[in-house]
């Protein structure tokens, strides 16, 4: 077993094994004769079909209330389709998802241009149910559908000189965000390796149990649920093994303010607003009655800090933010 497994508290016997998985559409027949009927095959998504429930249920998941599907898919930061909340959905057609691939390069043994259906295959989707916090002091909580990062990292063998995980958006100059500077595109995210294995760092591709809205970053986008939304990098065309801590695009674009860890920490403010507090949107709020919403307190490492707080014990969190 390689040290990153160890450290990321991964069992040989968690990883999936691929020899299952050989032939498409078997996961549903073997699902169904095993009684495992809360699982899916991940072809269906590759085939451009809406996710079908049930979906198997996620130990990893809150109880919180769900915020509806409504705000989740209408109140959206992705600059690529602009900067106003609302942009991303009334500019969703614009991005492109058909055809899709991945590259996969770096420190690794297996690296290779993928298809969506090849990256998705092996995979059963399960539902969790996490909060995103955002950085502007708001928070969602969204049943995610997906799988863990690391599964799929795995399968990939990345060597000993992979310290990092780094991912790239797409660029496309068609869509109309990108036709500003509001950051350095294309859009760039990065997790230590250890971050990346841990089982709650997720790959979703699907929301409320259809298939993920280009705005919310079809077809495949990260969900870190300790870490500000923009760690959460949305329609991944690459990821790369690295030795050296990668660049990420808030970091580039104000360092003083976006840390690449990017923990959700209350006691470390954002330059210009406290992080203390958050707006949780629940039910059906978004748009002006965002603003106006009652506020919570934030919980440190966004609640999850008893999964995760280890990875960061030997660091200085007020500096390494």
């Amino acid at each position: 077993m390689s040290d990153w497994m160890k450290i990321a508290g991964i069992r040989s016997s968690e990883i999936t094994d691929e020899a299952v998985f050989k032939k498409r559409r078997q996961l549903i027949q073997a699902s169904v004769a095993a009684g495992l009927t809360g699982m899916i095959a991940s072809d269906a998504i590759a085939d451009g079909h809406a996710l079908k429930k049930p979906i198997a249920k996620s130990p990893f998941s809150t109880d919180e209330e769900l915020t509806s599907e409504k705000t989740a898919t209408t109140y959206n930061n992705f600059y690529e389709l602009g900067t106003d909340k609302s942009d991303p959905s009334r500019h969703a057609q614009r991005l492109k998802t058909e055809p899709w691939s991945v590259v996969i390069d770096g420190e690794c043994d297996n690296p290779g241009t993928f298809t969506l259906e090849d990256i998705l295959k092996p995979h059963a989707i399960e539902e969790r149910i996490y909060r995103l916090r955002c950085v502007e002091a708001w928070s969602m909580v969204i049943p995610w559908n997906g799988f863990a990062l690391g599964d799929l990292l795995t399968r990939f063998k990345p060597n000993s000189k992979a310290k990092y995980v780094a991912f790239e958006t797409l660029q496309d100059n068609d869509l109309p965000g990108m036709q500003t500077r509001a950051l350095d595109w294309p859009y760039r995210e990065g997790l230590r390796i250890d971050e990346a294995m841990h089982p709650l760092t997720m790959m979703a591709i699907g929301m409320y149990g259809n298939t993920i809205p280009n705005q919310n970053g079809a077809p495949m986008r990260l969900v870190v649920p300790w870490k500000y939304g923009y760690k959460s990098i949305k329609s991944i065309v690459r990821i790369s093994f690295v030795e050296k801590q990668p660049p990420t695009s808030w970091n580039m674009a104000a360092p003083h303010e976006y840390g690449f860890y990017s923990n959700v920490n209350p006691e470390v403010s954002h330059p210009r607003w406290s992080q203390a507090k958050e707006r949780r949107l629940s039910g059906e709020t978004s748009g002006l009655a965002a603003l106006f919403s009652s506020k919570v307190e934030t919980n440190f490492m966004n609640g999850y800090d008893e999964e995760v707080a280890s990875l960061y014990s030997e660091m200085d969190l007020k500096k390494f933010f």
